[in-house]
């Protein structure tokens, strides 16, 4: 059976695949990233900050009330807020268990941000996943 995670995958793997080049996919990160709830300014605090990204990226783990986690998050810059949305979209709402279990390094393959992201973004990238998957540990007990 397919997870949530990888459905969400599935589903943006397809859209990426509909812009074809990488100057069409950068316009659509950037339109992700616009599409994004807006933080109050408390909740672009220190706590909320993602350490390791050369941007600022704010994350808020909100747990619900059947368990799940939801983030909302944001960056300073356009391109780093739509590669937000995008990990929102894969983890935000699902179970603890299955964000522990998700092959984040296979994900970002599979989109191809890997190859297409400069290091300092990579790195930004594994640091939100890192500070995702750990608020989920977390969570689990």
């Amino acid at each position: 059976m397919t997870s949530p995670i990888d459905t969400a995958l599935n589903d943006l793997a397809d859209e990426f695949e509909l812009l074809g080049d990488w100057e069409e996919r950068y316009r659509y990160v950037i339109e992700l990233g616009k599409a994004l709830e807006p933080l109050t300014d408390a909740e672009r605090s220190e706590v909320n900050k993602v350490r390791g990204c050369a941007s600022q990226v704010w994350l808020v783990t909100e747990p619900q009330a059947d368990g799940s986690l939801k983030f909302r998050g944001d960056s300073d810059a356009h391109i780093v807020s739509g590669l937000v949305a995008i990990m929102l979209r894969l983890y935000s709402g699902r179970m603890p268990a299955d964000i522990a279990a998700f092959d984040a390094k296979g994900a970002m393959d599979k989109l191809g941000l890997s190859g297409a992201l400069s290091s300092q973004r990579s790195n930004g990238l594994k640091s939100m996943v890192a500070r995702i998957q750990h608020d989920a540990h977390a969570s689990l007990g």
